[in-house]
């Protein structure tokens, strides 16, 4: 090869462009997922005034300056309003997590009388500027407890065999209500009860108890990611059920990070070694024997948290 030849390839060479990422702006707000599956509420409408200015609403005679986004439970949360307003399904925790889990208007025990648009679900209800809010109205407390006791009328109340026995936000909102009989009844039919799903080492499932809030969902789907857990049904067959058919958490998609049972207002989602943990300590009565059915005993419990389902998915993954 002469040395033209071999000057003439060189600078050929360096001109020529190395491959490389393009220098744009990624229009998504985070790494798509592989998995396909239903999500919470994340592609919803933000709750909340819209903009970004302040509004001023005034609740019981109060005015309350609030930042954009905000709801009128925001501003009931700020002050000693005249009667207390419950919120069940919304998650009103102080972390990151929060603003990604609710509020639906699931419970309607939150229900405000409004001057502009009447009666009004607190937890989703923008604070519009110049809101006039009542929460000691007759009709608004008469509409939070009637929601309430619906409630409970659909709910295993058998507290002492329950694990969040003390812990529990439906049984707060109970008490705080000075309720003593549900006007509608108790869910005490044992033949009616949906057996426990205790299936999974780490998390048991008792559907009897379940509000159907939609948190857990919204903590699977739109904050861990995992795609497990829906709502599925209709009416009174409205209930947990998981995103690929399965019967039980062990069939699931499962990967026990627990956040599920960390969100769960009541005794639905309990993780196992805290099931019976405030029980009352009296012989053959527990959590188990008080619904009468049990479901997924006799799968041998696994090693590492993640569901058989799960693992089949993952085909490569090592074993720790």
């Amino acid at each position: 090869m002469s040395t033209e030849q071999s000057a003439s390839q060189t600078s050929s060479t360096e001109t020529e462009p190395l491959p490389s990422v393009p220098n744009v702006t990624d229009p998504r707000p985070g790494t798509p997922v592989s998995d396909d599956f239903q999500t919470g509420t994340a592609n919803d409408p933000t709750v909340g005034t819209r903009g970004t200015e302040e509004t001023r609403i005034t609740v019981d005679g109060q005015t309350v300056t609030l930042p954009e986004g905000a709801t009128i439970y925001d501003a009931i949360d700020e002050i000693e309003p005249d009667s207390s307003v419950p919120a069940l399904c919304n998650y009103d925790e102080d972390n990151e997590d929060a603003d990604r889990i609710g509020p639906r208007s699931e419970c309607r025990t939150c229900m405000v009388d409004t001057d502009e648009h009447g009666m009004v679900p607190s937890c989703s209800f923008p604070a519009e500027d110049g809101l006039t809010v009542h929460t000691g109205t007759e009709e608004a407390e008469e509409a939070r407890d009637v929601n309430l006791d619906l409630i409970l009328g659909d709910h295993n109340l058998r507290c002492t065999t329950c694990g969040q026995n003390g812990r529990c936000e439906l049984q707060d909102a109970s008490i705080e209500e000075n309720v003593e009989e549900p006007r509608y009844g108790v869910f005490d039919d044992r033949d009616a009860y949906e057996p426990i799903d205790d299936s999974s080492p780490f998390i048991q499932i008792d559907r009897n108890k379940c509000i159907l809030c939609n948190r857990c969902v919204e903590a699977c789907n739109d904050v861990q990611v995992e795609g497990v857990l829906r709502i599925e049904g209709s009416g009174p067959d409205t209930r947990i059920a998981f995103q690929n058919g399965a019967e039980t958490m062990m069939e699931s998609t499962c990967v026990s990070c627990g956040h599920c049972a960390t969100v769960c207002p009541t005794g639905a989602l309990v993780e196992q070694g805290l099931t019976d943990m405030a029980t009352i300590p009296l012989p053959g009565f527990n959590q188990k024997n008080s619904i009468g059915k049990v479901i997924g005993g006799d799968y041998e419990h696994q090693p590492r948290q993640m569901t058989p389902m799960k693992k089949d998915e993952r085909p490569n993954m090592s074993e720790n």
